[in-house]
């Protein structure tokens, strides 16, 4: 496990890696980094906004609303940039939440009217204002990010009423944000405090123990308060509010009949890292609840309870409640309950992306393939995929100085693929640049959904030559954001949105031209070339001029261009391109042409793979897997031809398998393992 102290080191690079690969200021890259982090942990929403404004005993970095709990967050940081971790003191604290409550009392007082229209910082009061107006604001959250550590002391500073409002202060440190990568789940520790009556059912498994317990709606409400999208960062749905049918069902409930929601409902299915018992043998505390299915009944309760003020207390919901022992197994877990539990609404592909094998094949892709040596360089180095979280830090973590440095120097960290950052890519590059400027999250779930339907359709799409391609459009993404930073029309704010647009403009563009990019030249180089380099530059500078002149009715720029509207209106540019380089592109033929011969390729790499998991297999696994088809302990019943294969495996006949013997076999194992058995 990586320690604090190695973690700051790691954190600290990255952070600067980052600025420079995208022209960034240092505190911009660190602001992003942790947003993002505390997204993935159900922290902040992902409409998080950054907007910086500092002036004298006024300051504020970015904020969040979260509509449903009418929980404003206003963003702020202390940055100290050291190589030693450094420790924030009390007057430092002081000072940073008495600017943010100034610039929130400011921006209530219509301070927006005194600032540049076209500016983050004016969006950012001109909202605030708006959501206080419409009495949206429930309480306000004080949250500062420092890469610093906070004495135990100083991070329970209690709330207060604030203009009226319940205020609280949130101090996000670096010690904090060692507990998010260190997580097995990746959701960070924390509990909830309960008195809960239970019902234990008795069982032989190793694996998990299970409670059967009723909830009271006011019980749901107030965990729901404290904890928000935190309690369902595993649930593979998000809260759709009243627009289906059934979610309109819990609220006639709720309204109508609160004593026939247990009858009517089916309840929460939730896991835990572990629980406490209080004197009064009750459940006391639930360590790292997450509920996996029931995300829809609990914030239907809540929003029925907050919003449309109606009375929850005797609304009662029955939970199942699993306590998993084994902290490597609660993925799986998790992800086969959310599978099997969910039936109220419709699973889209993408719900269940986590498991898909796009990142298996993305990750042995970046693990076998090196990059072109770039600008002289005589080391090639890979793009590192990372597939699960924190799993780039993790590789080094027992690693000697020598194996950690040639690891760095392999895997040098601007190379470093995060899912994050191919969504917004290949989404720009897919022409959907307002679902980008959404945000992270809502960027993600398209790209999931988009590659899901591919996988559906074609288990062979994601092929080596689209893992070259991902990586030239995420070159091409990277030098978009350092075009518009350093160029002189570039007045400040609205850049990732520019970037987006003008990567989707010019995928537009060459698609009506009737041609395809040569992604390879990109890859080749490891860098864009010239000659595409200045059509992003003139096509950036007409996209942000464009994009920050939104039309009457659209005052608010970061709203506009998560509008569809403002793409169409894009795509009206015209935009010439003079002595076009037609080595930048290819016809239709040359691309279908590129594609059956890497699907053949994919073919041949599958069924060698196969062979070798096979042979790599014990003859004790193939015993085990032969008594249990036997046994007829699984639903595929075999034809004669499969169990003679397995037969004569299992009895060390068939020495080296044949490609169809192998998948034959390849397809019994994994068959058997899905159903339960265990063969190592």
């Amino acid at each position: 496990m990586v320690n604090l102290e190695e973690f700051h080191q790691y954190f600290t690079q990255s952070i600067l890696s980052d600025a420079e690969s995208r022209t960034l200021l240092r505190p911009q890259a660190f602001f992003e980094t942790v947003c993002e982090d505390l997204v993935s942990i159900g922290d902040l929403t992902k409409n998080y906004t950054y907007a910086e404004y500092i002036k004298k005993g006024i300051e504020a970095f970015g904020y969040d609303f979260d509509e449903e709990r009418g929980l404003l967050t206003i963003l702020n940081h202390h940055y100290f940039q050291d190589d030693e971790i450094q420790t924030l003191t009390r007057t430092q604290l002081n000072s940073k939440f008495t600017r943010m409550k100034s610039f929130f009392k400011k921006s209530l007082e219509g301070f927006h009217s005194q600032m540049e229209e076209t500016s983050d910082a004016y969006s950012m009061a001109y909202n605030l204002k708006k959501y206080q107006d419409k009495n949206q604001i429930l309480k306000v959250r004080l949250m500062l990010l420092t890469d610093g550590r906070v004495t135990r002391t100083l991070t329970d500073i209690s709330s207060e009423t604030f203009l009226d409002i319940p205020t609280e202060f949130r101090i996000v440190d670096i010690e904090y944000l060692h507990k998010i990568y260190s997580s097995a789940s990746g959701i960070g520790e924390f509990e909830v405090k309960i008195d809960l009556p239970y019902l234990k059912i008795n069982q032989d498994s190793d694996a998990y123990q299970s409670y059967l317990a009723v909830v009271s709606g006011n019980m749901l409400v107030s965990i729901y308060e404290d904890f928000g999208q935190k309690l369902f960062e595993q649930n593979v749905r998000t809260f759709l509010q009243f627009r289906g049918g059934v979610n309109r069902g819990l609220r006639n409930t709720i309204e109508t009949a609160p004593e026939m929601f247990f009858a009517y409902n089916n309840g929460i299915t939730a896991t835990a890292s572990s629980v406490e018992f209080g004197d009064n043998g009750n459940i006391s505390i639930i360590k790292n609840f997450q509920i996996v299915n029931g995300g829809q009944t609990t914030s239907a309760i809540y929003s029925a309870n907050k919003v449309s003020k109606i009375d929850v207390s005797k609304v009662s919901v029955q939970m199942k409640l699993s306590v998993v022992k084994e902290s490597n197994n609660q993925d799986g877990f998790v992800s086969k309950v959310a599978e099997y539990a969910n039936t109220q609404n419709k699973i889209n592909n993408s719900d269940f992306f986590s498991n898909s094998p796009f990142h298996k094949d993305m990750k042995d892709y970046s693990t076998r393939i090196f990059a072109p040596a770039a600008e002289g360089s005589q080391r090639r180095t890979h793009w590192y995929y990372e597939r699960v979280r924190g799993e780039y830090l993790n590789n080094q973590a027992y690693l000697s100085t020598f194996d950690k440095k040639k690891f760095l120097l392999e895997n040098p960290k601007h190379q470093l693929i995060d899912k994050t950052l191919l969504s917004k890519a290949e989404n720009s590059w897919n022409q959907k640049p307002n679902i980008v400027s959404k945000g992270a999250q809502d960027s993600f779930k398209r790209f999931a959904d988009n590659i899901s339907e591919i996988l559906e359709n074609d288990n062979l799409a994601i092929t080596e030559s689209y893992f070259k391609d991902a990586v030239a459009r995420i070159i091409m993404f990277r030098t978009t954001e350092r075009l518009i930073t350093k160029s002189t029309w570039y007045d400040g704010g609205f850049r990732a949105q520019t970037v987006t647009y003008s990567m989707a403009y010019l995928s537009f563009i060459i698609k009506e031209m009737g041609f395809y990019l040569n992604f390879n030249k990109i890859w080749e180089n490891q860098t864009i070339p010239a000659s595409l380099f200045k059509m992003l530059n003139s096509i950036a500078e007409k996209v942000y001029f464009k994009i920050t002149s939104p039309p009457a009715g659209f005052a608010n720029i970061s709203q506009w261009t998560k509008n569809a509207k403002c793409w169409e209106s894009v795509k009206e540019l015209k935009i010439e391109f003079k002595n076009l380089d037609n080595s930048l592109f290819f016809d239709n033929q040359e691309v279908k042409y590129i594609q059956k011969e890497e699907k053949k390729k994919k073919v041949v790499d599958t069924g060698i793979e196969i062979q070798i998991k096979v042979i790599n297999t014990p003859i004790e696994a193939w015993k085990k897997l032969k008594s249990y088809y036997s046994a007829d302990k699984s639903e595929l019943k075999l034809s004669s031809m499969h169990a003679d294969i397995l037969f004569k495996m299992a009895n060390g006949k068939i020495i080296l398998p044949s490609e169809k013997q192998s998948a034959i076999l390849y397809n019994l194992k994994r068959v058997a393992e899905d159903e339960g058995l265990k063969l190592t």
